[in-house]
């Protein structure tokens, strides 16, 4: 955001306001005021786009950062420093999951044999294609956790021998928050508001359960750091240097990913993002993390 912080810093002055880590001025709150005050029947959205545009906020694949940016203006609005209009729409529909279709040209017989007698595999980034419906469901039905659309940015993939889709993956921005991985790369908060977006999410990993070929699991995910990165950038304009996953101990013991050295780095504390206690509200998880590249703590500790 071009305008955010100049006021605050330059005259010594504190912010009035900090949303996401970023200050907000006395003059930052102006001028959204003399944008409300020429057109006073905008939208919020349209409100938004403006505010992009003027500030030149974007996000790293070049569109405007408009769901951010309304929540900063929601922000100040609750807090009583601009006003701003009535939502034009609300919708009158109950809040539901959306269910995918269910995935029904899929071959289900058992699938048994060594890993280098299923050929070629191929490994498919269907983010915005017409096989990602495909993924969705696959994952929604065979899944144990089901599918949840993901937050931010975000990947999936379907892997295939012989035109047979074996396996899926599902990868997102990680959690803000995280002990464990925070720890082990002992970046600062500074640091890690900067640079979270360079770690990725393993939200799913299915191997299909009529498959049934040993260390395929572990094969798939070292092939998959060895593209994760490239594939980030493609879609969103900047790579990936860390990508962390939870595996619930009391169904799995980790097994596939230490085999593709991915590390162990503890657990998490069970409270989730909006535990209101310190008392745990669900069940804890294993953090297991891998580096993509090997100066991974030098790029992800950067301010600059």
């Amino acid at each position: 955001m071009r305008s955010i912080s100049r006021g605050c810093y330059y005259l010594g002055m504190e912010p009035i306001l900090r949303y996401r880590g970023r200050p907000v001025s006395d003059s930052d709150v102006d001028f959204i005021r003399r944008l409300l005050a020429t057109s006073p029947q905008v939208s919020r959205r349209a409100l938004s786009i403006q505010l992009c545009e003027a500030w030149n906020w974007r996000q790293p694949n070049g569109e405007p950062s408009d769901a951010v940016c309304r929540g900063l203006l929601l922000a100040l609005h609750r807090a009583g420093h601009i006003e701003l209009p009535a939502p034009k729409w609300r919708s009158q529909k109950p809040r539901v999951r959306c269910i995918p279709p269910p995935v029904d040209d899929v071959a289900t017989t058992l699938l048994g044999c060594r890993l280098g007698e299923l050929g070629l595999l191929d490994i498919r980034q269907v983010r915005r294609t017409p096989d990602e419906a495909k993924v969705i469901g696959l994952i929604e039905r065979y899944h144990y956790l089901g599918y949840v659309q993901p937050v931010g940015e975000s990947l999936k993939y379907l892997v295939s021998a012989g035109g047979r889709p074996i396996a899926c993956f599902a990868w997102s921005s990680a959690p803000r928050h995280l002990g464990p991985r925070d720890r082990f790369i002992g970046w600062s908060k500074e640091a890690r508001r900067a640079n979270i977006r360079q770690v990725a999410y393993q939200s799913r990993f299915l191997i299909l359960p009529w498959v049934q070929v040993p260390h395929l699991a572990s094969h798939l995910l070292g092939r998959m750091a060895r593209r994760l990165s490239s594939d980030w950038e493609q879609v969103y304009a900047h790579g990936i240097d860390f990508t962390e996953t939870f595996v619930d101990p009391a169904r799995y013991r980790g097994t596939c990913y230490r085999a593709a050295n991915w590390q162990y780095l503890g657990m998490t504390t069970g409270r989730g993002k909006d535990a209101r206690t310190r008392e745990p509200t669900r069940s804890r998880k294993m953090v297991f993390g891998y580096p993509l590249v090997a100066d991974f703590r030098e790029r992800l500790g950067r301010l600059t």
